[in-house]
């Protein structure tokens, strides 16, 4: 369990010795687990139109906006819906969300995040956050993280949602670098696919069967160190 309250990251006049220089990491399943919160939000609204929400379909909605989820679920359901409706029920939706993820804590923060995120800002590079989500801010507040980025990119500052690799070259726009020298870190195959259609390297949270694209692929960041960084 994590502690309640992470110490501040150390200032370092290390820098990164290799050719990647920043990290941007994806927030859901990377960072923390907030796909059961998502899950829920969705099943309640997919059970209120009179059918039925797999996990199995939630799984397919990983990276994906809020908007684009709902329309596969429409889909799914086989429901139409005018626009006007559709922003009534993905604002519902959010109501709910954003509900859960008010009760989250720091020991909802994934094995290993804190320690390598200290690790890595110590040794010199620079950190964004790149998420679809729109309540990235609040999740990252809940859970003690925020100080750890110096940029935090989500769904209120881009247009278009992974696999575009638009919220990744943002974050490497406004950290100063260029896509060469950053790294993803994704648990999404829409993510990996974002990172490496913007020129950039890939790290895969989950599965090397499923996330092939990868340049790395571990089950969680306690399984990663700075040495892997600096040989990629």
């Amino acid at each position: 369990m994590q502690e309640n309250k992470h110490p501040e990251p150390s200032t370092s006049n290390l820098k990164p010795s290799a050719s990647t220089k920043a990290c941007l990491f994806d927030l859901d399943g990377v960072l923390v687990d907030t796909a059961v919160y998502h899950y829920q939000a969705w099943k309640r609204l997919a059970n209120m139109m009179g059918f039925d929400f797999t996990e199995e379909q939630n799984e397919q909605l990983k990276g994906v906006s809020r908007v684009e989820s709902l329309n596969k679920i429409l889909d799914w359901g086989e429901v139409e819906k005018t626009d006007a409706e559709k922003q009534e029920l993905a604002t519902l939706k959010n109501s709910w969300y954003v509900d859960m993820i008010t009760k989250m804590t720091p020991a909802e923060v994934l094995p290993g995040t804190v320690d390598f995120l200290a690790a890595i800002h110590q040794a010199g590079y620079k950190l964004a956050l790149g998420s679809a989500s729109k309540n990235s801010g609040l999740i990252l507040e809940k859970t003690n993280l925020a100080h750890f980025f110096d940029e935090i990119v989500d769904g209120n500052m881009v247009t278009k949602s992974k696999p575009d690799p638009e919220v990744f070259l943002k974050g490497a726009e406004l950290l100063g670098f260029q896509p060469d020298e950053c790294v993803v870190f994704e648990d999404a195959v829409a993510g990996v696919e974002a990172a490496k259609r913007g020129g950039m390297k890939a790290i895969g949270i989950g599965e090397k069967s499923i996330l092939t694209e990868a340049d790395l692929v571990v089950s969680g960041l306690d399984k990663l160190t700075v040495k892997d960084l600096e040989a990629l």
